[in-house]
């Protein structure tokens, strides 16, 4: 059974920081994309951060410069950094992995799986 299990999110104030991390468990296939997404009550889910399994990135506007995100591919784990953090960073955190297989000449797509979610709570 594939499970995506997020740890690290809790309170801090602001200007700290805390990294989020998830790690990938009974995943029979390569997970290939990974990211962050984040969610207020009531609100759309928004992407945050994604990473290649190659290491490219790409961020958000919002946490540009601020956020890190990073993984350990034999891990099947992402991490996410955030440093100065405000009150609206506020919101519960979702990563999502992209499993795939590789067919001999091209991936196919395994489908998406996502963590239980974490929250992180910004005070002023």
């Amino acid at each position: 059974q594939v499970q995506l299990v997020e740890s690290g999110g809790g309170s801090v104030q602001a200007g700290g920081s805390l990294r989020l991390s998830c790690a990938a468990s009974g995943v029979p296939y390569s997970i290939n994309a990974m990211a962050w997404y984040r969610q207020a009550p009531g609100k759309q889910r928004d992407l945050v951060a994604t990473i290649t399994r190659g290491g490219s990135t790409d961020y958000a506007d919002a946490v540009k410069g601020r956020f890190i995100i990073s993984r350990d591919n034999a891990k099947n784990t992402v991490y996410l950094p955030m440093n100065s953090l405000k009150s609206e960073d506020t919101v519960v955190y979702y990563c999502k992995g992209g499993a795939a297989v590789w067919t001999g000449d091209r991936w196919l797509s395994a489908g998406d799986y996502w963590g239980q979610g974490s929250q992180v709570t910004v005070s002023s």
